[in-house]
């Protein structure tokens, strides 16, 4: 086994070296293993644990990919856990190549075996000590089959390189009957003597074309009582040598996987694909430098920017084609890709892949508006909310307009104003009196499925609002009236007398069953309680502190926010806890900016700085995140506020200044690069500048961003409170 890792150090050397740099790259700080482990600590996850399922972690896979790729080539530990890999697991199942982290995907696994199979019975028992993850590779060993397996991939093919014991056959395993998704039909089959091909159909249909190095012989399915998958051997021409598998992906055909594969990978070496991918991260990694910090700071930095790339993901070829919405080949002329996850990365990941990758932005905008207009004319959501407007709005008036604004419009204007499949639920509700109702029950258990009215009021009112600056931009003068008095309808489930949003059951009562405390899955509050549902108004945070007496009301709420201590409720989604305040998880990642608005900036400088320095290398291995990194979500927020920025309202081309983790950050935002330098030290902003003029208030604009001049946040001691 030794001999394996000799190899693979010696090719990093001479990796190292064909750089022609001294130092480290910028890869070298990312750690694609952080966000796998799980927290089990009581001090850990704010409570002791007694379920037996795991709390979540980050869900996170430490797999190949480039950026926002077809293809994530990763190793399943466990079917139906999140991302299909767990830090605390000791074996692996195959290496599966689609990933969101988010309990779905991780299509067609495959892998190298040897000797007798036991189809009900294969994995393999692997060490953290012989595994290794950097960006664009995947490397560790097989103890069962006494297998090196290195992994590489492009941005639609994956490339295996498996490096067997001397003189042992070569076979592969293909699980073809196991995803994060329900199989519904699965084929596979020997094409040539060098090639085989087929497809698995588990949220959507996924076809590939496999090309080997060595001759195939056969493949086979086997079965026992428990279990059936099929077995491909090899003819062993290249006897102890690595078997290498090059594999183009598609979801149109077969002969549109063949088609990827000769673009993208036929006739280049496992080193070459590596090092390409290694380039490719480092190309945009190099968007943001920083320095100054601590070697961990710059270690979370960058792996928290990596994870913020790898979702939305291609699904067209590149020719172009794409399987559509009603399920029929189209070609639209731009790269299509997955949903984003709306209700979590809207809030800053979309925001931040429009500054890094606006190509990328703007073609999931196209991708959305062509599955909206086939969709029965609502535009996309995802699991909660109507998100996909803040995106919109704040991509077009970032400058990206390189897509139909209007087309887009159409669709969002119907998804908030036609009730209807597809688009808000409960909107009839909502249009008719200005919030969403709830049962009026008791004794709620907190996975029970109910409407999350609170939640859906609030943020529909946040969604009308961005809707209504397209509406501007587009001189739709009568609906932007309507929404923006809309926008003010987050004030309707204020309760002024316990000073939180609260539940109404259909009469207009305040609902009974009231504890501040109480965590809900999608009871008045979608995964949180009334503490962490405070102050979510985003494009008012002047109303919505109006609500309460007074700036002292507000400082008092915020305080106990942080302060008033978790009351040890158990639930998987919520860890990662500063008094009732929950980083695990989105709902409440604003809210520390509150302070602002009541002349107290540097109270939320010490939350944002405990958050950073807890909260994002976790755990016994430091390998954990609070929780759950929802496709980049909670990445980008790091990002965003090491450098000293954060996008209070994405949908505003605006940015709220903060105190940077780093001294001096370098940002290349288009054919500009703007720099941001920290001056003093402490808690407090005593002075922002921007191109040697003072900056009033504590936002900045896009557009002056984009002059490529020097953003200057002065920092001073904290200072005591009159």
């Amino acid at each position: 086994m030794k001999k394996y890792f000799f190899f693979f150090f010696l090719f990093l050397v001479l990796f190292t070296d064909s750089r022609g740099q001294s130092g480290k790259q910028l890869t070298d700080y990312v750690n694609p293993l952080l966000g796998t482990a799980t927290l089990w600590k009581p001090e850990d996850l704010g409570y002791v644990r007694t379920w037996k399922e795991r709390t979540w972690g980050a869900e996170v896979f430490p797999g190949s990919s480039v950026p926002n790729a077809m293809v994530q080539l990763s190793p399943v530990t466990q079917f139906r856990s999140g991302a299909g890999y767990q830090y605390e697991d000791t074996v692996i199942y195959g290496f599966s190549h689609t990933n969101k982290g988010h309990w779905n995907l991780l299509h067609i696994p495959l892998l190298p075996v040897t000797g007798p199979v036991v189809p009900g019975n294969y994995c393999s028992k692997y060490s953290h000590e012989n595994e290794s993850a950097r960006p664009g590779y995947y490397q560790v060993f097989l103890e069962k089959y006494g297998i090196n397996a290195e992994l590489t991939s492009t941005l639609r093919c994956a490339y295996h390189k498996y490096t067997f014991p001397r003189d042992a056959d070569k076979k592969l395993l293909a699980d073809m009957t196991r995803s994060n998704n329900r199989v519904l039909a699965w084929k596979i089959q020997k094409i040539d003597e060098h090639t085989f091909a087929g497809f698995q159909q588990a949220e959507g249909r996924m076809y590939f074309y496999a090309v080997s190095n060595d001759g195939v012989e056969d493949i086979v399915n086997i079965r026992d009582d428990k279990h059936e998958v099929s077995l491909v051997t090899f003819r062993n021409d290249k006897k102890n040598e690595p078997l290498e598998l090059k594999i183009g992906f598609s979801f149109v055909s077969i002969e549109n996987a063949k088609m990827n594969l000769e673009k993208e990978m036929i006739g280049k070496s496992f080193a070459q694909v590596c090092k390409e991918a290694n380039d490719t991260w480092e190309n945009l990694l190099s968007k943001i430098i920083v320095s100054g910090g601590t070697e961990r700071e710059k270690g979370i930095f960058y792996s928290c920017l990596y994870r913020s790339f790898l979702w939305p993901a291609l699904r067209s070829d590149v020719n172009g084609d794409y399987m559509d919405a009603r399920d029929n080949v189209a070609n639209g002329g731009f790269r299509y890709y997955t949903d984003p996850s709306f209700w979590d990365d809207y809030r800053n990941k979309l925001v931040l892949l429009g500054m890094i990758s606006p190509d990328v932005a703007v073609d999931i905008i196209k991708s959305i508006t062509d599955k909206g207009e086939k969709r029965g004319g609502y535009m996309p959501t995802f699991f909660h909310g109507d998100h996909a407007s803040a995106f919109v709005a704040g991509t077009y008036l970032r400058g990206l307009k390189d897509f139909d604004l209007e087309r887009a419009y159409q669709l969002l204007l119907k998804n908030a104003t036609v009730p209807g499949r597809g688009g808000r639920p409960y909107l009839n509700e909502y249009m008719n009196r200005g919030w969403i109702a709830e049962k009026d029950t008791t004794n709620v258990p907190t996975w029970d499925e109910y409407k999350a009215a609170v939640t859906k009021t609030v943020e529909y009112a946040y969604d009308d609002y961005a809707t209504a600056l397209i509406s501007k931009e587009l001189g739709d003068k009568e609906n932007y009236k309507m929404l923006m008095k809309r926008s003010g309808n987050y004030k309707n489930l204020f309760d002024p007398v316990t000073g939180f949003w609260r539940g109404r059951i259909d009469n207009g009562n305040w609902i009974r069953d009231f504890d501040p405390y109480y965590p809900y899955f999608a009871y008045m509050y979608r995964e949180a309680n009334a503490w962490q549902s405070l102050f979510f108004a985003p494009h008012d945070p002047q109303g919505m502190i109006a609500l309460y007496p007074g700036p002292e009301a507000v400082e008092k709420k915020l305080d106990s926010l942080f302060s008033e201590p978790w009351r040890g409720y158990e639930a998987h989604n919520m860890t990662g806890f500063i008094g009732n305040y929950c980083h695990g998880n989105q709902p409440d990642h604003s809210v520390p900016y509150t302070y602002y608005f009541i002349g107290k900036q540097e109270k939320a400088q010490c939350v944002l700085d405990s958050i950073m320095n807890r909260f994002y290398d976790m755990g016994a291995e430091k390998l954990a995140y609070a929780g759950m990194d929802d496709a980049g979500e909670m990445s980008a927020w790091y990002v965003f506020n090491a450098i000293g920025l954060y996008t209070y309202s994405p949908a505003d081309p605006e940015y709220i200044v903060s105190v940077p983790l780093f001294d001096k950050i370098r940002f290349s935002l288009g054919d500009r690069t703007f720099t941001i330098t920290k001056k003093g030290a402490g808690k407090k902003i005593i002075g922002v500048t921007y191109g040697g003029k003072k900056i009033k208030g504590w936002f900045i604009s896009h557009n002056l961003l984009k002059e490529g001049r020097e953003l200057i946040i002065e920092a001073g001691t904290l200072l005591k409170s009159k």
